[in-house]
């Protein structure tokens, strides 16, 4: 269990640091440990004390008389560092630093708690914090609050994993607000050595978990955390990995040069990994509460089972007795990636037959404020059995005829006869708390606002998606990595860092990228040479290293078809580049062959420190930075990933044969991904690169490269 064991369930702990001086972490740490009802034996270290809380005090952990699997420090850096050294030498198996001022801080504070790191590492001794809140574990064997939480959390399925020590204590007062149990419970802090990928694997074996649910701020080891992560929510014994993640306004990319660089801030590669792995983003700590709920409620199924009920698909029936409250969930419901089900006809005249006339019997269904409980279970025993039917959301406002209860009880009685999720909204809170218990008591999730509820259901959706997403056979792409080596060491010897179009097709021809033929001008004359030779119609555009958009300096003409159209065009585009930037170095007009008609789209990518290489898709020319329509992924990948890159945008029909367009050639654009991965992974100089567009062509008929650039570390 990568030796997280001492940790989370140990037999004896040593509080080194522990306090007489209540209000003190020390003081309460070792309090907490001791009435929380802990399983094992506490040693409290103190050389100033004879005892803490009536427990004998010891003056080191080396004159314990028995075993220490766990030493719990709150002490300042330079005392702390000797107490992992004594700690060692008692033979304890995992060490927790609560206490500050160690890579928070800089300078001797981070070279400490290096020197602990390596320590620990050396002896093969696991390390949470420093800086960190401790570890709960309520299972009842164990009933361990080592940390200065005053609140001992209810047993329960969901793990937490934070970074931030101050973001717990909120959240486990939450959780107690909403009567929410815990597995484990953890604040890592500095993350000197323990970090959510070490976690990830222990609660993917630990027995008591379900549900994994992470605060992130960064991640150190990223690809070790997607290969971990993808295995946590895939395979033999998947569990849902949830996340709530900081910081997503940051600008990570003010200084970028490429599209690529401008649109993927750090956020959005967080976005990629979770994407990649399977996790579900929540926006909100709410939400995050929300999913965990939907995850972990279990409910009888027509067997006499009790499993989580999960939709096979997004077509969901809203059952409301309230118009407004409905409209709220379709709202929601449309925006989180669900649809609202067409009913049958079949289901619509059991509707009419059961519904007063008032009734909305369209999807969602308004039974009317004066419904009874046998009028929502009629309601819900036609919609359910309906085929085109993945799951309901049923909407209950307290009105003066309302019998919460009896409708609770209705809920339950058509749920038993189905494996379809039925998820509730009781909205309100005296009114309503008699079926809002038995729900729950029922294995039933019940929200209070139906924009919770149907959030909630798209998030049990995605994970299904996730566990029954299409496997594809690996496309074998041919590159030549020595040639296109050589022509990037090349440029970077002339010093050219910034490839143009001419330059970069050089590289791209490498991995199977078609491109166009074409050459550079530098005179007018010359311009209608090439062009004659490489026939018409042409493009022209301008090229300079100080020009990157050429669009936004009028520098590009299309569809040139005489001698005289493309003269002219050559004395255009320099006048209007030298308007554009006065002092532009100007090494001429590239002259390139007019490609067929396409779908404009664009590929990219660009190498971000820690996190390597992340790959964009999405839908390209002038508009990408105005849709920003794109799709990430941390390189390499894999056919699936290149797949779900694709689909993954809205411009995606445009490239299935959108009203009686012809079908376009999806496969060529998987290829080019993978292509990508592996030359943005194989040559590392490549700091950033754009192909825009690429004129995706009618199915069979490839891609075809019609702008590129690419700006190399020198």
């Amino acid at each position: 269990m990568n030796g997280l064991d001492a940790i989370f369930a140990p037999s004896s702990i040593a509080v080194i640091g522990a306090s007489t001086t209540p209000g003190k972490v020390g003081h309460d740490i070792f309090l907490n440990i001791l009435r929380g009802g802990f399983k094992g034996v506490i040693y409290p270290v103190n050389p100033r004390a004879r005892a803490v809380a009536s427990v004998k005090a010891y003056q080191s952990i080396l004159d314990i008389p028995d075993e220490v699997d766990l030493s719990f420090i709150i002490l300042p850096p330079k005392l702390a560092l000797n107490a992992v050294k004594e700690s060692i030498e008692k033979g304890a198996k995992g060490i927790v630093i609560v206490s500050a001022g160690f890579r928070e801080v800089g300078g001797e504070g981070a070279e400490i708690e290096d020197k602990i790191a390596k320590i620990c590492k050396e002896a093969k001794v696991r390390l949470v914090g420093p800086n960190c809140l401790g570890v709960i574990n309520p299972i009842q064997d164990v009933q361990l609050n080592a940390s200065f939480a005053r609140r001992m959390p209810a047993p329960g399925k969901v793990s937490f994993i934070s970074q931030s020590g101050a973001l717990c204590t909120a959240v486990l007062d939450f959780a107690a607000d909403r009567d929410f149990g815990f597995s484990k419970f953890i604040s890592i802090g500095n993350k000197a050595d323990v970090d959510e990928v070490d976690l990830l694997e222990y609660l993917w074996r630990d027995p008591y978990t379900e549900v994994i649910m992470i605060y992130l701020e960064e991640l150190k080891r990223v690809r070790e955390f997607i290969e971990t992560a993808k295995k946590v929510t895939s395979g033999t014994r998947p569990k849902p990995v949830l996340v709530i993640k900081s910081g997503r306004t940051a600008a990570g990319a003010k200084a970028a040069a490429s599209h690529t660089g401008a649109i993927a801030g750090s956020d959005a590669v967080y976005s990629a990994i979770f994407e990649q792995t399977g996790i579900i983003r929540a926006e909100t700590i709410n939400d995050l509460f929300d999913y965990a709920t939907g995850f972990t409620f279990k409910s009888e199924t027509p067997l006499g089972k009790m499993k989580t009920k999960i939709p096979t698909g997004n077509k969901v029936v809203i059952v409301t007795n309230a118009g407004g409250p409905g409209i709220v969930a379709t709202d929601v419901t449309v925006s989180t990636g669900l649809e609202l089900a067409k009913l049958r006809d079949e289901t619509k005249e059991k509707l009419r037959r059961y519904l007063p006339p008032t009734a909305n019997i369209e999807n969602p269904v308004d039974v009317i404020g004066d419904a009874t409980s046998d009028r929502y279970e009629n309601a819900l025993r036609a919609v359910i059995a309906d085929p085109n039917v993945n799951g309901v959301l049923v909407i209950l406002t307290p009105q003066s005829m309302t019998d919460a209860r009896a409708t609770a009880e209705a809920i339950v009685r058509v749920a038993t006869t189905t494996n379809k999720p039925i998820v509730s909204c009781f909205m309100g809170v005296v009114d309503v708390s008699a079926g809002v218990k038995y729900l729950q008591e029922h294995g039933y999730p019940v929200f209070s606002f139906p924009e919770n509820a149907a959030k909630t259901l798209a998030a049990l959706y995605k994970y299904n998606s996730w566990l029954h997403r299409e496997t594809y056979p690996e496309i074998e792409v041919e590159f030549d990595k020595k040639k296109a080596d050589e022509v990037i060491k090349r440029y970077i010897s002339e010093g050219i860092s910034r490839l143009g179009e001419l330059e970069c097709s050089e590289v791209l021809s490498c991995y199977g990228f078609k491109t166009l033929p074409m050459a550079l001008a530098t005179s007018a004359s010359e311009a209608v040479s090439i062009a004659k030779e490489i026939g018409l119609p042409v493009v022209m555009k301008i090229v300079s290293p100080d020009i990157l958009h050429k669009s936004e300096a009028k520098g590009v003409m299309v569809n040139l078809t005489t001698e005289d159209d493309v003269k002219m065009a050559y004395d255009t585009i320099i006048e209007n580049a030298k308007k554009y930037k006065k002092d532009a170095h100007i090494k001429g007009v590239l002259v390139q062959k007019m490609a067929e008609k396409g779908v404009e789209c664009i590929i990219g990518a660009t190498r971000y420190p820690r996190f390597g290489p992340l790959i964009m898709f999405g839908f390209g020319g002038i508009f990408v930075e105005v849709f920003k329509d794109v799709s990430f992924r941390i390189a390499p990948i894999t056919r699936g990933d290149a797949r779900r890159m694709v689909e993954g945008i809205k411009a995606y029909k445009l490239l299935t044969g959108f009203r009686g367009d012809s079908k376009k050639d999806i496969s060529s654009v998987e290829r080019l991904l993978i292509a990508t991965s592996h030359l943005i992974t194989n040559h590392k100089e490549i700091k950033e690169m754009d192909i825009n567009p690429l004129l995706v062509h009618d199915q069979g008929k490839g891609a075809t490269v019609a702008d590129a650039r690419i700006i190399l570390a020198t």
